[in-house]
């Protein structure tokens, strides 16, 4: 082949991943840093899982994770670049670790199991998909496989894949979780982000590993495991352009990414509504259009957009089916649900219908979306919008009782704001399981909010307790909790709470400035370290409109709270219930206990709540 040519074909995932020996994937100087999160991971471990589920058979299509560019011009360097899908690769490389460590734990566990010969098919596939594994990450033919087995230190100082991009600061995090011989290795040598607590304290790469590996221990099931690692190796696929020459390949990615956009979800599934108009075409074009423009509409307030509604009128359905299983949380992507199950392709028959019920979608977000309960929660996490619409797709948008808007969107918030404080994600049985069964009872009329704030009860008391909160509060250092802090305290003033996008997280005592050495000497806080720790809590937060914020600076706890600069506003001046109090506080000085005090108070406020005590 002349070295000038592009090269494409479809490659399954162990065969793009396993080059040759010695040979690596670069990540360019010029490209960004791994970005890709907890959110990004979870999407592509449901599509996996979905497709397991659902498709997965001998006659069915390899899952594609879509189109990577690799610049081969540096070959005779032992070197592949990645010009289009640095994060789907590295992705995939840390997902590979975390498969390789839990296919290792089942190989223990089942080689303590004496002459069992049922399991000795599944022992020889789980070393089969261990040894390609190791093949892919440590470039190891069968003897080395085999000394590495005995001997992880065996394992040679290899990179597979190697970040340049001056973007990227945490440049050793792959190389020290690919060597690391097991969880608790890997835990150990990464990078701890200083003053951060939780999971926040790690790199993307170490939590997404994590997500990974805790997503694949499927409660002790061998047999889900060794699936998975054969669907993931050999049925899961990449279209992998290879380009001889670098300009070649960059001008491939910004032709690929600039003119030929393709086509969205919507899109596609426009088109097989299209077809099934019959003579009825430009009634559904005018229906269409006006879905589309109240769509955007919506997007312009970061609401919903044209996919979500989509989305959320899938998660109707599928609970008004009852297609979900107990404890099962895969779910299809869009084009899937739309076009290839049963369900869901039928919903498309019927074009009109199909657009009267994304209208009463759309509309019903255009009822409630400047209510504050509802922008409170949207604060917390998307997917809590997949809830609220189930439930109020039981009414028509101009008869949605404002109550039970509160009451539907307080147990969420209640749910979401644990999501927020503890350290496992959404996807766990905690979060994601129980809301799947709940939203059966979500979509059902004839179940009273009553029922299901009491099904919110049991499942929170079930699982947590006060003391969990309590504890995750006390080192909480970030800023959703801070609305939720003021709503409740506002709530039990009787005082009326909104925001609107120009509010800001006010810092009673200054985390930054050129007082900020008075100020911890003052504030009684000996190192830099505990002062970041201690200004970061969330009885040293307040809301506050941007406007008096801006005014404020820096200013003292004093010059705060009373209005005594020219031209300047103070707390006094504040819409918000916290802030107004805070002009009548008992001193002009707010110190580290002042701090420790209203991180208590916020601290029972938000447990009250969260256990409707």
């Amino acid at each position: 082949m002349e070295r000038n040519n592009i090269e494409t074909r479809p490659k399954l995932i162990k065969e793009y991943l396993k080059l040759g020996k010695e040979i690596k994937f670069v990540i360019p100087d010029y490209q960004r840093e791994y970005s890709w999160d907890m959110k990004d991971c979870e999407k592509l471990w449901q599509d996996i899982e979905y497709y397991i589920k659902n498709f997965k058979s001998n006659d069915s299509d390899p899952y594609f994770f879509g189109t990577i560019i690799v610049d081969c011009s540096n070959e005779n360097k032992k070197e592949i670049a990645l010009i289009d899908g640095q994060q789907r690769t590295t992705t995939f490389l840390l997902l590979l670790k975390a498969l390789l460590l839990r296919l290792n734990e089942a190989l223990f566990k089942l080689n303590e199991i004496k002459n069992d010969g049922d399991l000795a098919g599944t022992k020889r596939r789980i070393e089969s998909s261990r040894d390609t594994i190791m093949e892919i990450l440590y470039r190891a033919d069968v003897e080395v496989i085999l000394d590495i087995v005995k001997d992880f230190s065996k394992v040679k100082d290899f990179l597979v894949l190697e970040t340049r991009s001056i973007s990227e600061i945490y440049t050793n995090e792959m190389k020290i979780i690919i060597r690391a011989e097991n969880f608790e290795a890997a835990e150990d040598k990464v990078e701890h982000i200083k003053n951060k607590r939780k999971d926040n304290r790690y790199t993307n790469y170490f939590r997404n590993f994590k997500f990974f590996y805790n997503e694949l221990l499927f409660e002790g099931d061998v047999f889900k495991l060794k699936e998975f690692a054969r669907v993931f190796l050999e049925e899961c696929q990449i279209i992998e352009i290879r380009s001889w020459q670098t300009e070649q390949a960059i001008t491939m990615f910004n032709s690929l990414n600039s003119r030929g956009v393709p086509l969205s979800d919507a899109n596609i599934i426009q088109a097989r509504l299209y077809t099934n108009v019959g003579n009825n075409k430009e009634i559904f074009n005018a229906q269409w259009k006006k879905i589309i423009k109240l769509a955007d509409e919506l997007e312009t307030l970061d609401i919903v957009n044209i996919e979500a509604v989509l989305m959320q009128f899938m998660y109707i359905n599928r609970a008004y089916n009852k297609e979900y299983v107990q404890n099962d949380v895969t779910v299809p992507g869009l084009r899937r649900y739309y076009t290839e199950d049963e369900d869901g392709a039928k919903l498309l028959q019927d074009p009109n219908e199909f657009c009267k019920n994304l209208e009463k979608i759309l509309n019903t977000w255009k009822t409630i979306k400047d209510y504050s309960i509802v922008k409170l929660l949207l604060k917390f996490n998307e997917n809590a919008k997949l809830y609220l619409s189930g439930y109020l797709y039981r009414y028509e948008p101009e008869k949605i009782p404002l109550k039970e808007v509160q009451d539907v969107c307080e147990c969420l918030l209640r749910l979401f704001a644990i999501l927020e404080l503890d350290e496992v994600g959404y996807s766990s049985k905690k979060f994601k399981s129980f809301l799947f069964n709940i939203d059966l009872k979500l979509v059902d009329k004839n179940i009273a909010i009553n029922d299901i704030m009491q099904e919110f009860n049991v499942h929170i008391s079930k699982n947590w307790t006060k003391e969990d909160i309590e504890n995750f509060i006390s080192e909480y250092d970030k800023n959703i909790l801070v609305f939720l802090n003021d709503y409740l305290y506002a709530k039990s003033k009787g005082i009326e709470f909104d925001f609107n996008k120009n509010v800001n997280i006010e810092h009673i005592m200054p985390g930054s400035g050129r007082n900020n050495d008075i100020i911890r000497e003052d504030a009684g806080i000996a190192s830099e370290d505990d002062f970041n720790n201690i200004v970061n809590k969330i009885g040293n937060k307040i809301l506050l409109e941007e406007k008096i914020n801006k005014s404020l600076g820096q200013e003292w706890f004093k010059t705060k709270k009373q209005h005594t600069i020219k031209q300047k506003t103070g707390y006094q001046n504040s819409s918000f219930a916290i802030a107004q109090a805070l002009t009548n506080y008992h001193k002009d000085t707010w110190d580290k206990d002042d701090i420790e005090k209203a991180t208590k108070k916020a601290s029972e406020r938000i447990v009250n709540f969260i256990f409707q005590t």
